[in-house]
């Protein structure tokens, strides 16, 4: 299965002027229609939110009550890019006619259902989605948009399909459609779940007193990774902690040794710029193990050396990332 971008106009027909006053809303902020999908004509976005990495459980099957507890029977549990989004649609547009337009935009797009229900075959999936996904994380923060799902999930469509965009990467879709009932609005949510891997080395280990120890007596320097500034920025930033703490604790271990602070950077920028700001990093740390650590400052000396020192290729950000460091080397 291929999926390309979907490039559709969903029902190209005129809309009413009493309907379009109706959605006399905003998109909600910092919203916008997903790549794949486009969003039914006249609707208005009133819900979105965007993971580049996350967990996602579409059900595939009729949820049901158990002990007062409303459980599962059969669900999709996926990991990836996840996003979510919820329209409202005009009052004189039904529920089945939106429903139809997005099953032949997902057809065109090559994707295959996997699973479908309409009204009372979709069992307790309004309750569901109303406790497990709509009103969640306050994703829909307004009454009258909770309303227009409220009343229409009584009579859900609903379908999960399953595609791959042209890199290969498999993308899910679950779409839910609640027609307008008793003067609410329509409403559509969609979950796109996109299988791409997880982005790995965001956390960095921090080398413990022990093993910079042991790397000083083997190598005479230990790179510490751990410890963090915004670009451009001297500052160090309270996630360094650890790392800092377990710098202080190498050096009240052992109390006759005296090391550099060294700055490196990657080869972004221009070296004398590189230069001055891996200086006033490392006396950053200098500052910090002096005030906060009562560390000698006699002990310490701070050199910024820039890219001159990498010890990866500066070609991608991966190397790059590996050359932004600082080293304690022994004097």
């Amino acid at each position: 299965m291929r999926m390309h971008p979907l490039l559709v106009l969903l029902c190209s027909a005129a809309i009413a002027p009493g309907a379009l006053a109706q959605l006399a809303f905003q998109d909600v902020k910092g919203g916008k229609d997903h790549p794949l999908l486009s969003r039914f004509s006249g609707s208005v976005m009133v819900g979105y939110n965007e993971m580049q990495y996350e967990e996602a459980e579409l059900p595939t099957g009729r949820p049901y009550f158990r002990s007062n507890k409303l459980l599962l029977d059969q669900a999709l549990k996926l990991e990836g890019k996840y996003t979510r989004i919820a329209y409202v649609f005009p009052t004189d547009r039904s529920g089945l006619e939106v429903f139809r337009n997005y099953q032949a935009a997902l057809a065109k797009a090559g994707m295959k259902v996997v699973y479908t229900c309409e009204k009372e075959a979709c069992g307790y999936l309004g309750s569901y989605y109303n406790g497990s996904y709509l009103l969640r994380d306050g994703f829909l923060n307004s009454s009258t948009f909770r309303n227009a799902f409220h009343s229409g999930l009584s009579e859900p469509r609903y379908l999960v399909a399953k595609g791959a965009k042209p890199d290969g990467t498999t993308v899910h879709v679950a779409l839910l459609v609640a027609p307008p009932l008793r003067g609410d609005l329509g409403g559509v949510s969609l979950q796109i779940v996109e299988g791409k891997p997880m982005e790995t080395g965001k956390v960095a280990a921090t080398l413990s007193a022990d093993e910079m120890a042991r790397s000083i007596a083997s190598q005479g320097r230990a790179a510490v990774y751990g410890v963090y500034f915004d670009t451009n920025r001297a500052a160090v930033k309270p996630a360094s902690k650890e790392a800092l703490g377990e710098m202080a604790r190498l050096l009240q271990q052992d109390g006759k040794l005296k090391v550099h602070i060294v700055g490196h950077t990657d080869n972004q920028g221009a070296p004398a710029h590189n230069i001055e700001l891996s200086q006033k990093r490392a006396e950053a740390v200098v500052a910090i193990l002096a005030s906060e650590y009562r560390i000698d400052a006699k002990r310490l000396s701070a050199k910024g050396v820039g890219a001159y020192a990498p010890v990866a290729s500066n070609d991608d950000e991966a190397g790059r990332e590996k050359n932004r460091r600082v080293e304690l080397v022994k004097q």
